[in-house]
């Protein structure tokens, strides 16, 4: 059976629609008025093997902050949903990517205890309107509500591009992973008996 989840978040800067299904082939159909952040949740789900839809209206002429964040609230929220009561999942997950000259680490724990590590290179040279600082909001958003100790740490790379795109793969590589059923767990992955 198959693990999903819908979301809607409405406020009087965002409104999020979102669907989920964790068990999925990586199909996307996404839309958040930000192109360039589609292209990063689109490899996310991609990489991940999830099928999202997401459509996000926000106040763009405002800035990005308010629709990035808020879509990291509500991806979050996704992931928790859909992962039910957590019993038999992995847990624990990894992924590392490549991207030309950047090179990407994520580590994570569905633990139901959020905390984000997000390292990255100094050597950053390019920016645009979705740079890595404002990835940092989405990240952050993500891991709180989906109960996710996140680990990220890019650990070299100069293109922006290049460190968000080895940075977004790597997450769906990990959380896949980490949200698998594994036959060999009973109840959950915890010497304290739950999540």
């Amino acid at each position: 059976m198959a693990r999903t989840a819908v979301i809607k978040r409405q406020t009087k800067e965002t409104n999020i629609e979102a669907t989920i299904t964790l068990e999925g082939s990586g199909k996307a159909n996404i839309s958040t008025g930000i192109p360039f952040f589609d292209h990063m949740l689109n490899l996310f789900t991609v990489h991940g093997f999830f099928d999202l839809e997401l459509t996000a209206k926000g106040d763009l002429d405002v800035d990005f902050h308010h629709t990035v964040e808020d879509i990291g609230l509500v991806l979050g929220q996704l992931i928790s949903t859909a992962l039910g009561d957590r019993k038999g999942i992995s847990r624990y997950g990894e992924g590392a990517v490549p991207m030309d000259e950047a090179f990407s680490r994520v580590n994570v724990d569905l633990s139901n205890r959020p905390f984000l590590i997000y390292n990255l290179p100094q050597t950053i040279r390019t920016s645009g309107a979705f740079d890595a600082y404002l990835a940092k909001e989405f990240f952050r958003a993500f891991s709180v509500q989906s109960g996710m100790n996140l680990h990220i740490n890019a650990l070299y790379g100069e293109n922006e591009h290049h460190i968000l795109e080895s940075i977004f793969k790597a997450l769906g590589r990990a959380l896949k992973i980490a949200c698998s059923i594994d036959a060999q767990i009973i109840g959950v992955l915890s010497s304290k008996g739950v999540l």
